[in-house]
């Protein structure tokens, strides 16, 4: 009888992912229909929003970071190369991959309106109002800057 995978989500908790030391926490859901590497991308790019992590620090190498979540290299690597395409970190070989912010403003609201398009479009499927969609994206939002003013 094969073995069931158990674990619902992993918390890893990544220490010294700044030069201040600071910690990072990545939640992956290992029963999530999302692919692990969009998950550690993401979890990623809301680090770099929060202000958790910082332009110029360095991510842990994509070994140090599979072992650390128990997923396997290629899936960091492939995380690490998605944001590097999107423009959130910067690949060097001596360094591994530094966050860079690549801004184009133009560009990012321009992916912010596909991506927004699909979720707004579930919401209204499911008779969300734009009041409450409003809402919902002020504390979101909210929730981002004061990550960066260290509330």
């Amino acid at each position: 009888m094969p073995l069931k995978k158990v674990v619902i989500c992993a918390i890893v908790c990544i220490t010294d992912i700044t030069k201040d030391g600071e910690k990072m926490i990545l939640k992956i859901d290992f029963n999530s229909d999302e692919a692990i590497y969009i998950q550690l991308r993401n979890q990623i790019i809301i680090g770099i929003a929060r202000s958790s992590i910082r332009e110029g620090d360095t991510l842990p190498s994509v070994r140090q970071m599979a072992d650390n979540i128990g997923i396997n290299m290629h899936t960091v690597n492939k995380a690490y190369s998605v944001l590097k395409q999107e423009g959130f970190v910067k690949l060097d070989r001596r360094k591994g991959a530094v966050v860079s912010l690549d801004v184009d403003k133009i560009q990012v609201l321009d992916e912010m309106s596909k991506d927004l398009s699909v979720v707004l479009a579930r919401g209204v499927c499911k008779n969300v109002s734009c009041e409450e969609v409003h809402q919902l994206v002020d504390e979101i939002f909210q929730s981002f800057l004061r990550g960066q003013m260290g509330d």
